[in-house]
């Protein structure tokens, strides 16, 4: 509970806040708090699969959690099916972290004995191997950087990373991202206990100590000989240098079975890393063999909206979206408002979104649409616009501009913005809720605009399968031309792979080295996973 308000007196709170915002705007907003299941009948095909082709697990109390089932329900079937053998391994790793996940007593025994461990070695920190072969669980805790969708992509990425090296998946969630999200294993939770010695990560040995300082100077690219801490400390995030240091390596892969809690910072898709490592590929290649589809998958597997964030993404759907023949999502992040004019971010949008079809352009000469050029038209497609911006003008203008008259083309556009919290704020709880519901929102839209580098966007492109069509960043202010391209995949781009081999040779151009691994269209260092056909 936040604020000191009951769940039931905050969801009508929220209803409250949201109602406002969309009477401001000239928009009715749902006219109860009944919350009903869409009817259209795409919605209640017999195609679609609750279960969602068997990624999810039955077996839960479906009221703590509405949108685990009801999900499929608001989107199209998708195109990307599970391998058996990810589902295999899912339903493998369920069982695995119930057994060794908090409140379980395997889990009280492995805290226990790492204390006494660590205790009797505070001074010499580094244990022998056979203390590591006895612990039947071991830890992979995820720790936070950066904004939402940060956090999301890392955590993909970390769950794959525990699941390939038998580690339980525990994440540290503060005040800030308590009630996003429900839990995703059935029978424990996947929430590192507060109480925990590894909450705080300060005093403990990083990875990339030991790397420059042990085996640099040595001249040995390997942790091989090295006898490593009981608990180790390793900062994925993004950084210009080389954060990774040798991560991608068996070597240093096979030394870290050893440790037996692993903390990671991370705000970047390291995912494409672990396709690189040779001991972890066979198995990356055989969970997923659509190459542009793992976050698709993984995310729908772990990240279900919490009944709070669920209860406003269904029901503006409902109000909005639903009857709407196609959804256009469309996500403006500006990285520098200060020097960035709102018109030319504005001149780069509608450019993208009518040269390519996306958005029809207003017919100027006919405000009243009565010339000879729109008599007889029978084109009435009603196109539904999710706005994501930060800012509240992107939305009202775009609202304004399809006002003014009838389209070009006869089609009725709808211009809607869930929300717009004029700055990115961290460590706020309210604001990271509001930033769920738009990513989920534009993940339900048919075609989607994202802005270059956004993670923000790649969550939204992931959830829905969607190839995104990739604003360019403006130059001196004017519209690049093109104005934005089709991305090749809807995987998030890692925006810092590797920089050197495992024989510590310079390494620039991974995503040669690698099938199914290209460079980043938004960002010319970084590498994405994808089948390389754009659609």
């Amino acid at each position: 509970m936040r604020h000191g308000r009951s769940e039931i007196s905050l969801s009508l709170w929220k209803q409250k806040e949201w109602r406002g915002r969309w009477l401001e705007r000239g928009i009715s907003g749902p006219k109860n708090n009944t919350q009903k299941l869409p009817t259209n009948d795409s919605k209640n095909s017999t195609t679609h699969d609750k279960f969602l082709d068997g990624l999810l697990a039955s077996g839960f109390d479906e009221s703590t959690c509405l949108s685990r089932y009801q999900s499929h329900l608001y989107r199209k079937p998708s195109n990307h099916k599970p391998s058996p053998y990810l589902i295999s391994k899912l339903r493998n790793y369920e069982e695995f972290h119930k057994r060794c996940g908090p409140n379980s007593r395997a889990y009280k025994i492995a805290m226990q004995k790492i204390t006494t461990l660590s205790s009797k070695t505070h001074h010499h920190q580094h244990h022998h191997n056979d203390n590591v072969d006895a612990a039947k669980c071991k830890y992979l805790v995820w720790t936070p950087a950066n904004g939402l969708g940060n956090r999301m992509i890392s955590i993909a990425a970390a769950f794959l990373f525990a699941v390939l090296t038998d580690r339980v998946l525990l994440v540290r969630f503060e005040a800030d991202m308590n009630g996003l999200f429900c839990e995703p294993f059935h029978g424990s939770t996947w929430i590192l206990p507060m109480n925990s010695p590894f909450w705080n990560h300060e005093n403990v040995e990083t990875y990339q100590s030991i790397v420059l300082a042990k085996v640099d100077k040595a001249r040995n690219l390997t942790l091989d000989q090295l006898l490593l801490p009981y608990v180790l400390f390793i900062n994925l995030q993004h950084t210009k240098e080389d954060p990774e240091i040798f991560f991608h390596c068996d070597h240093n892969q096979e030394a870290l079975k050893k440790v037996i809690v692993l903390i990671v910072q991370s705000d970047q898709y390291f995912v494409p890393s672990l396709f690189m490592t040779p001991s972890f590929s066979h198995d990356m290649n055989k969970m997923f063999l659509e190459k542009d589809a793992v976050f698709h998958h993984v995310g729908r597997y772990l990240f279900h909206p919490s009944n709070e964030a669920w209860g406003q993404i269904s029901k503006f759907y409902d109000a909005y979206l639903a009857k709407a023949d196609e959804r256009i999502g469309l996500q403006i992040r500006v990285f520098r408002p200060t020097f960035t004019p709102q018109q030319a971010v504005m001149d780069l949008l509608l450019s993208c979104a009518t040269s390519n079809k996306i958005l029809p352009e207003v017919d100027t000469r006919n405000p009243a649409g009565t010339t000879a050029s729109n008599v007889g038209r029978n084109n009435h497609t009603l196109k539904a616009v999710v706005v994501a911006s930060l800012y509240p003008e992107y939305g009202e203008n775009l609202r304004s501009m399809y006002l003014k008259g009838p389209t070009i083309t006869g089609e009725v556009i709808r211009v809607y913005q869930p929300s717009h919290e004029e700055k990115q704020k961290f460590n706020d709880n309210v604001h990271n809720i509001k930033a769920l519901v738009d990513m989920y929102l534009l993940s339900l839209c048919d075609v989607l605009v994202t802005s270059s580098l956004s993670t923000f966007g790649y969550v939204a492109q992931g959830f829905g399968g969607l190839k995104p069509w990739l604003l360019y960043g403006l130059v001196s202010n004017e519209t690049h031309f093109p104005p934005c391209l089709r991305d090749l995949s809807p995987e998030p781009c890692y925006h810092f792979p590797p920089q050197r081999q495992c024989n510590g040779n310079p390494k620039e151009h991974f995503a040669t080295s690698f099938p199914h691994m290209f460079e980043c269209k938004d960002y010319y260092r970084g590498v994405k996973l994808g089948d390389g056909v754009v659609h």
